[in-house]
């Protein structure tokens, strides 16, 4: 056996073939290590609803072998001898075998995360998976200009000056495309935090209609009248806005005026009528009903309830079948509505003034 001896590299046959049987067991231990969790916590996601566990069992699968087989060599080369210069090179070809691995677990996390957040919102909102996908993209970037920049110091290249250039670069292209970023940033915040979703219907400052895109840059709106309003997304964000879609029930005010002729017992009357009206139709919860005032030329009643149902069209239906039946029982109690009139007094001089008419 004293081939084994033979010493190649510095190192004895055997003590090469002892770390290249090291290398073999630890790529094979990591590679089954890692292969049974996959497994395990891919079969416990399947029977959960939480993320956390199909977040790590995606990172896991984007474990590659090629990275183990270089963590296990590296691993095993601390049973042989190298010179400085050799074990140098192994170390930093291991810290970037490392950095690109974790490039990739982070980018595999990031990319399950904001696709489960985003299939989470796509029944309220449409768009969360386009604007999710392109958040993400930009992440990307941003992790694996990181990981570069870690890859290069650890080569021993300086990267202060290409940090700094990156630096100020980094706040001219800003400056120069400000109001790009701000709508960015304000399609994230729209996504996150949800001041709207597809299908609400706005109404901002005069603009009125109902959300059909809501985009990177811009979100449009569709106008009762047909045409398409487009409000970039940090101005839409900076505005006043109401959002019709959140109504969960509409609160209605309405006012019902009888001429002045109208005897008191049937005004007595009046607010049961309302009331009674209101009571009668499904999907409204009755308020109040008052005799609120004189008016100019009519005995004023105002009523309030709501409508448990926040669509326009249920309401002015609602509304409808209220006014009908309102009108039926006036008829039939001789209750007149009044009109805007007027009565004019002539008066002779040494007579009582007589009513000359009205209209």
């Amino acid at each position: 056996m004293d081939i084994l001896q033979t010493v190649v590299l510095g190192n004895s046959i055997q003590a090469w073939l002892i770390g290249s049987l090291a290398t073999l067991a630890i790529f094979i231990a990591l590679r089954f290590g890692i292969r049974t969790v996959h497994k395990r916590l891919a079969a416990i996601a399947e029977r959960t609803t939480t993320r956390w566990d199909d977040v790590v069992a995606a990172v896991l699968g984007s474990t590659k072998a090629v990275f183990l087989l270089l963590f296990a060599a590296f691993f095993a080369s601390l049973t042989v001898q190298l010179s400085q210069q050799v074990r140098g090179v192994v170390v930093s070809v291991a810290v970037l075998a490392l950095l690109v691995q974790a490039g990739m677990w982070a980018g595999t996390a990031l990319k399950v995360g904001l696709r489960e957040y985003a299939e989470q919102q796509l029944s309220e909102d449409a768009t969360a998976l386009t604007t999710m996908n392109a958040i993400g993209w930009v992440a990307r970037l941003v992790l694996w200009s990181v990981i570069l920049l870690l890859a290069l110091d650890n080569l021993g290249i300086d990267i202060t000056a290409l940090v700094t250039g990156l630096g100020i670069g980094g706040i001219a292209v800003a400056l120069a495309a400000q109001n790009i970023l701000g709508d960015l940033f304000a399609s994230l915040m729209i996504v996150l935090d949800k001041p709207f979703v597809m299908k609400d219907f706005l109404i901002v400052n005069e603009f009125l209609g109902s959300v059909e895109h809501i985009g990177l840059k811009t979100t449009r709106l569709r106008s009762l009248s047909g045409e398409q309003l487009v409000f970039s997304n940090a101005d839409l964000l900076n505005s006043r806005i109401r959002n019709y879609g959140r109504m969960f029930e509409r609160r209605v005010v309405f006012s019902v005026g009888v001429v002045y002729q109208t005897p008191r017992d049937r005004l007595e009357r009046i607010p049961d009528i309302i009331r009674t009206a209101i009571e009668s139709q499904e999907k409204t919860r009755f308020d109040r009903a008052h005799f609120k005032e004189f008016g100019a030329y009519s005995l004023d009643f105002e009523a309030v309830y709501y409508v448990l149902d926040p669509a326009y069209n249920v309401y002015m239906d609602t509304q409808q079948a209220i006014n009908f039946s309102i009108h039926e029982r006036f008829e039939a109690e001789g209750i007149e509505f009044a009109y805007p009139s007027q009565t004019l007094f002539v008066v002779n001089e040494g007579s009582v003034p007589q009513a000359a008419g009205a209209n």
